[in-house]
């Protein structure tokens, strides 16, 4: 099932139209059919606005029943992509997290990629932490905490509150790699 079908399904299920939808999230209703329709990849930001006026997160979204029993060891081709997986790759570790602490990334980052022009930020003010950290891999990335803007090269890292603001890009020629975790599994 596609990302836009994935979405159609969601919405019909908890009975909102398109416009409904569209006035939630402030997304054009036209930009949420784009989507639907598979004519449309939307930014990891727009995905998350959409998702969030539906109450549920990206990795809600993107994973399948959580088995009996949970593996151990995660093969490459098991990992739960969360992006368009185009220009910016999101492999989440483990299929459903409901329920879980923690989430971990394999991020790639095409050159040019951007989570989106505005600034994103995941958990609620209730949540007593909320929290995420990452190494790059390779590349270089620009994060966005904030106010500050930080050059991130292979063997840098970063930790901060989700809940602040945050934004990350690839401005560069070279295809960027980040391990990250977060938690809870909000994002």
């Amino acid at each position: 099932m596609t990302a836009g079908e994935r979405l159609r399904q969601l919405r019909q299920s908890r009975g909102l139209s398109i416009r409904e939808l569209a006035r939630r999230c402030g997304i054009s209703h036209v930009s949420i059919s784009l989507i639907e329709r598979g004519r449309h990849s939307p930014s990891i930001s727009s995905l998350k606005a959409v998702l969030d006026a539906m109450e549920t997160t990206l990795s809600a979204f993107f994973s399948g029943p959580l088995p009996e029993s949970a593996p151990v060891v995660y093969r490459s081709d098991e990992l739960v992509e969360l992006a368009d997986g185009s220009s910016i790759s999101y492999r989440q570790v483990g299929r459903n997290l409901a329920g879980s602490a923690m989430m971990i990334l394999h991020e790639h980052y095409a050159p040019g990629a951007d989570t989106g022009e505005s600034l994103f930020s995941h958990g609620s003010q209730e949540t007593r932490s909320s929290e995420e950290g990452g190494v790059v891999v390779s590349g270089r990335l620009e994060l966005t905490v904030g106010d500050e803007v930080s050059i991130l090269e292979p063997g840098d890292a970063y930790y901060f509150d989700s809940r602040r603001p945050h934004r990350m890009r690839n401005p560069f020629d070279e295809e960027c790699v980040v391990v990250s975790a977060a938690t809870p599994p909000t994002f």
